[in-house]
């Protein structure tokens, strides 16, 4: 029977996950804590407390070198930390003026690296730190939905690619399954599968971006994976996760949880 092996949510978006043994699933269908905040462009002509693609926030898809920073989002005291091998950048909590401190932070961080979106468009600073810390809001869509992939995916996709190592994180799903075939959560699109105790309508493939040519480690571009994924796969466009929206009620998911389509 399939299982639930990891879980994980991202609470600045674009930046390094959390692993969780649980997640909240709130009944809207957003996961409790998940892109709660985000460093966003000045330019990005929308209010802080909106949804707005990711192109208008500091990100990995135009600043890889985000995968270098760990992040600790302490939820209750509303209170982040960024450090950069092992020393802290900055650690504030999310009053006015910590907010400025975090947004200038990354911000000098980001403007020091070779590739970054900051440099050569003045009108994005400066930086502002977008969210209230609780709300999740900031997903890739504005749905809000979880994604979920299977552990055998990505072992087809590390033998493709010819990296053994291949971390998941570089696909930034919230949900990691084991017990599936290669590529099964595919055809559960149009579907239902229940988590745990969550059901979930499966609404869409994943279609990935730059973020994943990315090194969860190094913040290095070293793997094409766009390209990959559809020479490899003969997909038409790459494609890797499912994405889901709640069919009822949220709930909890567990690590352990068995994962099943539901008739």
């Amino acid at each position: 029977m399939p299982r639930v092996i990891a879980l994980y949510r991202y609470p600045v978006k674009g930046f390094t996950p959390e692993a969780c043994e649980v997640l909240t699933v709130l009944d809207e269908g957003r996961i409790a804590g998940d892109r709660v905040l985000g460093i966003r462009f000045a330019n990005s002509g929308v209010p802080d407390d909106a949804w707005s693609k990711k192109y208008q926030f500091v990100a990995l898809v135009n600043t890889p070198g985000l995968a270098r920073l760990h992040l600790r989002f302490d939820h209750r005291a509303l209170r982040l930390t960024i450090s950069l091998e092992g020393t802290v950048m900055v650690d504030e909590a999310l009053d006015d003026n910590g907010r400025k401190r975090i947004a200038a932070a990354v911000e000098n961080y980001v403007l020091n690296l070779e590739e970054n979106p900051l440099s050569l468009n003045a009108e994005r600073l400066p930086l502002r730190v977008a969210g209230n810390g609780v709300t999740p809001r900031y997903q890739d869509n504005e749905a809000g939905q979880v994604t979920l992939h299977g552990r055998e995916s990505l072992a087809a996709v590390a033998a493709a690619t010819g990296d053994p190592d291949l971390s998941e994180r570089r696909f930034r799903s919230n949900i990691a399954v084991e017990g599936l075939e290669a590529w099964e959560e595919q055809s559960w699109v149009g579907r239902k599968v229940r988590v745990g105790q969550i059901d979930f309508d499966v609404v869409k493939p994943k279609v990935r971006c730059l973020a994943t040519h990315a090194n969860p480690e190094t913040g290095e571009r070293d793997l094409p994976m766009l390209t990959t994924l559809i020479s490899a796969f003969a997909q038409e466009q790459p494609t890797f996760a499912v994405a889901m929206v709640t069919s009822g009620a949220g709930g909890q998911i567990h690590i352990g949880d068995k994962v099943g389509l539901v008739d």
